[in-house]
């Protein structure tokens, strides 16, 4: 898959361009928003959201769980993607398809056509709450974007370069907002700053991100 050439900061209604390859769209699944919260509850239901334990020892501040035939977990035995929840032994719930619809239409914006995720991460951030820096890493395909979902309250992207020293870029998201990064920027360091402590009418004291990845 390629990206297509990105010639300007900004380009189009709603559209910031960030780097070849890379944008953040607003506004882009606003409409979809309250059908995609649904979806988020019919999995917390089915895989709850839980705290991951790094390699290192360190629990993620981050509540998090996932959809798909593939999950991303994290223990002491390292980062990987698993077919099966390790709190329950189950599946993790199918991708509803709203999801799929919705992580299509975002990847074609930008050129990567056929996209089919196998994975949707869902993080569930509280006030305080923060995501450091870091490259997505973990998956074979490292070329097929990154589909990245802002529901409920506003949060600062963290937009790097391809090493973790790089000067990033503070950019504001909100609820609805989507940024796709892949192609020659598959591999940029990205995290989220602490979420400001505030009430959002679709989601209360809380952000929820949808984390699309194509990982084989």
């Amino acid at each position: 898959m390629h990206a297509v050439p990105i010639p300007s900061i900004e380009s189009g209604t709603g559209r910031l361009n960030i780097a070849n390859g890379a944008a953040v769209l607003h506004g882009f699944a606003l409409d979809d928003a309250s059908a995609l919260l649904e979806a988020v509850e019919a999995v917390r239901v089915a895989a709850p959201f839980r705290h991951l334990v790094t390699p290192g020892g360190h629990t993620m501040s981050v509540a998090m769980t996932n959809c798909g035939s593939l999950g991303w977990v994290s223990d002491r035995k390292g980062y990987r993607y698993a077919p099966l929840d390790p709190e329950s032994g189950k599946p993790w719930p199918a991708l509803p398809r709203i999801f799929e619809t919705l992580a299509e239409r975002a990847a074609a914006e930008l050129g990567f056509s056929g996209y089919r995720p196998e994975c949707c991460l869902i993080n569930h951030y509280l006030p305080g709450t923060r995501l450091s820096l870091h490259q997505d890493r973990d998956e074979k395909d490292g070329v097929a974007p990154i589909v990245s979902v802002s529901l409920g309250l506003p949060a600062t992207f963290l937009w790097g370069g391809f090493e973790r020293s790089d000067k990033t870029t503070r950019i504001p998201l909100s609820h609805g907002d989507v940024v796709v990064w892949g192609g020659p920027s598959r591999m940029r360091f990205h995290g989220v700053a602490p979420v400001r402590d505030g009430e959002h009418p679709a989601t209360g004291r809380c952000r929820i991100n949808l984390t699309f990845r194509k990982v084989m």
